[in-house]
């Protein structure tokens, strides 16, 4: 099981979690990073960096949060349904789309 970014990266983007994946598996959208479910070995270390605690593995995601574990798998969904492997994230790398869930979410102040 992958570990999920929540809502708390949104707008923030810190991006502590991209220095100290080992298999660059977090990708940078426009409003929050993702975790790529298949690529993430589930390490944890991520978890341990991040500075607004967005990242929990899976299985402890409460309720309130649940919707996020679907966002950051389908995040690198495509139409057929599979997931696109891009194969490890680059800081050179244009920013993936966000998830539309993401994208409507309310800006912080």
């Amino acid at each position: 099981m992958a570990l999920v970014i929540k809502s708390e990266c949104i707008d923030v983007k810190d991006g502590a979690c991209t220095t100290v994946c080992p298999v660059d598996c977090i990708y940078e959208g426009g409003r929050m990073f993702y975790i790529h479910p298949d690529e993430c070995i589930e390490c944890g270390v991520c978890e341990s960096v991040c500075p607004v605690d967005a990242i929990r593995f899976e299985d402890e995601v409460k309720s309130d949060d649940s919707l996020f574990v679907a966002v950051n798998r389908e995040a690198f969904s495509l139409e057929d349904g599979s997931l696109a492997s891009p194969g490890g994230w680059s800081r050179k790398a244009p920013p993936i789309r966000d998830h539309p869930a993401v994208a409507a979410w309310t800006t912080r102040n």
